[in-house]
């Protein structure tokens, strides 16, 4: 347990590097890494280092600037690997498929720019 009284999750550990990870971007504030269970070619979980906003909307409200700069990473990673296309999508809360409390976002996209990413993509993320 961290001194917050509450547990780490999953990507705070990945941050620390207490648990392995592809990492494929990394800013002072953020962190991307690929998905463990893809749902699309392209599939990375862009993620701040910092732990206290639980979803998006707390991350808008509290520090638009971070947002700003997750979004930012998002791009610089489609450009790198989805020729630019792609997906950013934030679930928020359980019923809506967010399973890590951690704010996060899911890249997803394809390298073949004729490659359509089709509704499957949009599964359980």
């Amino acid at each position: 347990m961290s001194s917050s009284g509450f547990e780490p999750t999953i990507f705070s550990r990945i941050i620390a590097r207490e648990i392995p990870a592809t990492i494929v971007a990394e800013t002072e504030h953020i962190i991307a890494f690929l998905d463990i269970a893809p749902k699309a070619p392209v599939h990375v979980v862009i993620t701040t280092k910092d732990p206290q906003f639980q979803n998006v909307v707390e991350l808008a409200a509290g520090n638009p600037v971070l947002l700003a700069e997750l979004v930012s990473v998002a791009e610089r990673i489609a450009a790198e690997r989805t020729n630019g296309q792609f997906r950013l999508v934030f679930n928020t809360g359980a019923a809506a498929g967010q399973t890590v409390f951690h704010v996060h976002a899911h890249l997803l996209g394809s390298p073949e720019p004729t490659e359509s990413l089709g509704e499957d993509s949009l599964g359980a993320l």
